[in-house]
C-alpha cells in the first residue's frame, strides 16, 4: 500500500476521471483507492476504482465528488482490498451488473479481450463506447450465460431503496443484505454459479479503508462479522452463499 498524490487532468461525461499518478498507485480491477481532496468540505474519503489505464495514470468509475474539478490536486492511499482474479483457464466471460453502473467492471474487458477471451456484458442499463467484441445482454438472459460462461464477475451494491423480510442492517434504513439481492436475481440457478469459477464485488462506502475498523462497511456473510474495505470488496462466491 503507497501513499501519494494524484492530479485530476479531466472529467469525461460519463463521470468518470482521468487521473494522473505514480503507476504504483493504480489499482487492479476491483481494487480501489482512498481519495482526497485536500481543503475540501468533505471530511471523509470517497473510493476510486479502475475502469481502464490511461497515459500517466488510470481512468476512475463514477461518481465524482461535485467540488472535484481538472486540475485538482488529491491525496491518494492504496491499492486497496482484494480485486478480481480471472483463471488462466477461462475463456469465456461474463460480466454481471446488478447496479445500474458498469463501471467497476469496466476494467476486465480489455485485459480479457488481449488475452483472446470471448466476453459478454450482462446488464440493464445503457452501456457506450464498448468494444465491438463485447456482446451485451440484459439480466433476463442469466440462466443461458450460466450455461456458457466458465466465469463470472458480478458487481452488486449493499444498499439498494427497498427492504427483504424487514431485514435490519446496522448502518442505513435503506439497505438490505446483497445476497438477497444475488438470490433474487439469480432464483433457482444458484447451483449453476456454484459450478462456474465466480467472484462478485460488493460496493460500498469504506471511509477508513481498513485502519480503523469502523463497521461503517461491516457485513454477516456465513453469519461471520466480515469487513468489506479489507476482506472485500471482491469475495469468492461461495464464501458468499
Amino acid at each position: 500500500m503507497k501513499t501519494g498524490q494524484g492530479k485530476i487532468a479531466e472529467i469525461l461525461l460519463d463521470g468518470s476521471l482521468r487521473i494522473e499518478c505514480s503507476a504504483d498507485l493504480i489499482p487492479t480491477p476491483g481494487q480501489y483507492l482512498l481519495a482526497h481532496k485536500p481543503a475540501s468540505d468533505s471530511p471523509l474519503p470517497v473510493s476510486l476504482f479502475q475502469m481502464d489505464f490511461s497515459p500517466n495514470g488510470f481512468r476512475s468509475a463514477p461518481p465524482t465528488p461535485l467540488d472535484w474539478k481538472p486540475g485538482d490536486v488529491i491525496n491518494l492511499r492504496g491499492p486497496l482490498g482484494h480485486g478480481f482474479h480471472i483463471p488462466p483457464s477461462a475463456k469465456k466471460i461474463a460480466l454481471i451488473a446488478l447496479d445500474e453502473s458498469i463501471a467497476r467492471l469496466y476494467g476486465l474487458i480489455s485485459s480479457s479481450l488481449k488475452q483472446n477471451r470471448e466476453v459478454v456484458l450482462v446488464c440493464d442499463s445503457t452501456s457506450q463506447n464498448l468494444p465491438e467484441a463485447v456482446e451485451v445482454q440484459p439480466l433476463q438472459a442469466l440462466s443461458d450465460i450460466l450455461k456458457w460462461a466458465d466465469y463470472l464477475a458480478i458487481d452488486v451494491s449493499r444498499e439498494v431503496r427497498r427492504t427483504f423480510n424487514n431485514e435490519p442492517n446496522l448502518h442505513s434504513a435503506s439497505a438490505t443484505h446483497p445476497l438477497n439481492q444475488l438470490k433474487e436475481k439469480f432464483g433457482e440457478q444458484q447451483p449453476a454459479i456454484n459450478k462456474v469459477e465466480a467472484q462478485v464485488l460488493i460496493h460500498t462506502p469504506m471511509p477508513c479503508g481498513g485502519i480503523a475498523e469502523c463497521g461503517v462497511c461491516a457485513l454477516t456473510l456465513n453469519h461471520e462479522w466480515k469487513m468489506i474495505c479489507k476482506e472485500g470488496p471482491v469475495f469468492n462466491s461461495l464464501s458468499l452463499w
